[in-house]
């Protein structure tokens, strides 16, 4: 496919033909510990490469999380550039997971760091937080569609706090719908007549249980972290996404990372977390 098409389509295919997975990369100093690595920038470097060199041709969607490489500085940045260039390169899509959300110019520098095709983090997609209001987020919305890119927004999260925000009702609303139902409302209608899938998506929680109250049919990816460490399991997703389930995209990063440092244990842990979720999804 070419790079332009639009990030919907280029992550159905990439879930179709390498499995519905998507790799966390979280270098956090417990991590680079475990694999016998310090936490420093040499530390960071060999964690990443050998992440890159291990998955980035066997797995579809990777999200490294832009405050492990942050804290470093610019050099940790300057790892983090090398890694979305690469594992681009080796066929993978990179969703950028800096939930970024501000308005005006402001949100529109934030969009132009991670979604315009020149930038040096430029990333097939970008986690975005919604809480300044939808509309805030139109300078991101807007680059992506002009880039083949795509974005995740915070809809219903795994983290005990966020239902006090996204299960709050609207009394500007007659009908009262929570808010993180308005927001995947509003994915709906970005996604409308996409195929095969649109590229607007939602962050939504594998750990959440019955969300049988909301409607997750935005015709567009759910990011599901929860997966493995923070006690999800594949066969759990039928029953938390029902018939949205094929649009899923699960987020597994401990349950691979701890496997190594490893190459062949980080990709046998990798591919089996993506037959258990091909599995359980029925396809």
């Amino acid at each position: 496919m070419s790079p332009q098409e639009p990030f919907g389509a280029r992550l159905r295919q990439a879930m179709d033909t390498r499995g519905p997975l998507c790799v966390g990369i979280d270098p956090h100093a417990s991590l680079l510990s475990a694999w016998g690595l310090g936490d420093d920038i040499k530390g960071l470097e060999t964690f990443t490469r050998t992440v890159v060199e291990a998955l980035g041709d066997q797995v579809a969607v990777f999200k490294p999380q832009a405050a492990f490489f942050e804290r470093f500085g610019s050099r940790g940045v300057a790892v983090l550039e090398r890694a979305v260039a690469e594992l681009r390169a080796a066929g993978g899509l990179v969703v950028m997971d800096a939930k970024r959300g501000d308005i005006g110019s402001t949100m529109a520098a934030y969009a132009e760091s991670f979604l315009h095709k020149d930038a040096p983090l430029f990333s097939d997609a970008l986690t975005v937080s919604p809480y300044l209001g939808y509309g805030s987020l139109a300078p991101a919305v807007d680059l992506a569609r002009e880039n083949g890119a795509g974005l995740f927004v915070l809809a219903l999260t795994s983290n005990p706090e966020g239902a006090e925000v996204q299960r709050a009702v609207r009394l500007d609303d007659p009908d009262r719908p929570t808010i993180g139902a308005t927001m995947l409302a509003h994915l709906a209608r970005e996604n409308a007549d996409a195929t095969p899938m649109g590229s607007y998506g939602a962050v939504v929680g594998a750990t959440l249980g019955d969300l049988s109250s909301f409607d997750l049919d935005i015709n567009g990816p759910l990011l599901a972290p929860g997966i493995g460490a923070q006690g999800a399991t594949p066969a759990d997703l039928p029953r938390v996404f029902g018939a949205a389930v094929r649009n899923v995209v699960p987020n597994v990063s401990r349950g691979v990372l701890t496997a190594g440092p490893d190459a062949g244990a980080l990709r046998e842990a990798a591919a089996r977390f993506a037959d258990e979720v091909r599995e359980a999804v029925g396809g």
